[in-house]
């Protein structure tokens, strides 16, 4: 059996066309003719007036935030548990962030747990659809829409997720991705913003470019930032773009086989809620054993099964100990005794199966 891959992207004949073609026009910088066709593909697949390419999904958060007003002192509500990007960016602008409990079945931001965190500070919300799995957006909307909040989404793992049948990442006021080399498709680096304000996406479009004003030569009448794509990186967006229905098919069919295989035992999947559509970017699990999950995945090593621990609450780490304000429950439950299992399109239904037979043989042995 060839080697189980986590994450891995899936790279081939097309993407080296792609790259040859950008290289052989020399645009490989920051112009180009690859950046805007990227930018026109992905609004249209994700049905959103504007999108914007990025340095990453880390860039697109900060520039989504930035955009959306948030300054020192304000306060900006985020889930526990998510990747550390989700954060930086508030700290970053001066912001505070105020962690929310998740729901204890689909690890996404608990909208009941949001409410009660509003203040007078409260200035927005980054639900985060996490591993592709899509956060209650009805609801968050509502409360946001009640309080005068933003909602920025971090979508970076989703692309490709729906709620009755609209793309996460155009619920909110933005939507922000990442392509980096480990998510459904990659740029190499890179992300992207969406927005249904073409407003606020051409002055993000400005701002990246170190906010010059071209009609004017080099002018600059604003602070600018240096988060552009490359034509490079788009160039290889465009082919995993052609790509990505081919990849969502098979991180579902990956899906059901886990979730049929594991179906009354102790290894409980990440729950979709009614109506979502996940992405499946990483397949995840809780699992109740006499193992601990470290023990769990040395196992599955020695088997040739790659896996990862699920997100630690942000607020273990150093510098985010001081905004923890709550037990987290739910959170502490799902870190414990989580797990990410192989998602990577490199791989097959065989070894998708080889997995979930191994998996039950470690925690049941």
């Amino acid at each position: 059996m060839k080697n189980i891959l986590l994450d891995a992207p899936n790279l081939g004949k097309l993407e080296k066309e792609y790259l040859i073609k950008c290289l052989d026009s020399t645009f490989v910088s920051t112009a180009g003719p690859f950046i805007p066709e990227f930018e026109k593909k992905f609004a249209e697949y994700t049905k959103s007036k504007k999108a914007v390419a990025v340095q990453s999904g880390t860039a697109a958060l900060y520039m989504a935030l930035y955009e959306a007003g948030i300054k020192p002192g304000d306060e900006v509500i985020v889930p526990v548990i998510t990747f550390i990007a989700t954060v930086t960016p508030v700290v970053h602008l001066g912001a505070v962030p105020v962690f929310a409990d998740v729901n204890i079945d689909t690890w996404t931001i608990d909208p009941e747990e949001i409410e009660k965190l509003i203040t007078n500070k409260t200035k927005a919300i980054i639900p985060v659809h996490l591993y592709g799995n899509p956060c209650d957006m009805n609801k968050i909307n509502e409360i946001a829409k009640k309080y005068n909040l933003k909602v920025i989404e971090d979508a970076t793992e989703s692309l490709g997720a729906t709620i009755n049948g609209k793309m996460t990442g155009t619920f909110g006021d933005f939507g922000c991705f990442s392509f980096n080399g480990n998510k459904i498709m990659t740029t190499g680096g890179g992300g992207m913003i969406i927005s249904n304000s073409a407003d606020s996406a051409d002055h993000i479009k400005f701002l990246i470019n170190q906010a010059r004003d071209a009609s004017k030569g080099y002018y600059h009448p604003e602070i600018g930032f240096n988060y552009r794509m490359t034509n490079l990186e788009a160039s290889l967006g465009l082919a995993q773009f052609e790509r990505l229905d081919d990849f969502l098919i098979k991180k579902i069919s990956y899906a059901d086989i886990y979730n049929e295989k594991f179906k009354n035992t102790n290894i409980k999947m990440q729950k979709v809620m009614n109506g979502a559509k996940s992405s499946w970017w990483l397949p995840s699990a809780t699992i109740e054993s006499n193992l601990s999950i470290p023990e769990i995945q040395k196992e599955l090593s020695n088997k040739g099964i790659p896996s990862r621990r699920i997100f630690m609450p942000i607020v273990e780490f150093p510098p985010f100990e001081k905004y923890k304000k709550g037990e987290y429950k739910n959170a502490y439950y799902i870190y414990e005794n989580g797990i990410n299992l192989p998602g990577s399109t490199m791989n097959d239904s065989e070894q998708i199966d080889y997995i979930c037979t191994s998996l039950k043989e470690v925690i049941n042995r």
